[in-house]
């Protein structure tokens, strides 16, 4: 009836594939970390070019706004 599917007797023939899929899971791992690793990096370098953070921008308004009021 269902005769494509193959589930051996010899429970060790299932080693090989474990460590197998160990192998990639571990790969996969391993590459997630560095996509994001790179992504933050990139982000930071990103921020510090086109000085998305605001901190020039903050500084100088706040400066103004304290001058306004001490007048």
């Amino acid at each position: 009836m269902m005769e494509f599917l193959y589930f051996p007797e010899d429970k060790s023939e299932y080693i090989p594939a474990v460590i197998t899929l160990l192998i990639f899971m571990i790969g996969a791992a391993i590459t997630v970390y560095f996509f994001n690793k790179q992504s933050k990096r990139e982000e930071k370098r990103i921020n510090e070019k086109f000085n998305l953070n605001g901190n020039k921008q903050t500084n100088d308004t706040t400066n103004k706004n304290d001058n306004n009021k001490s007048e």
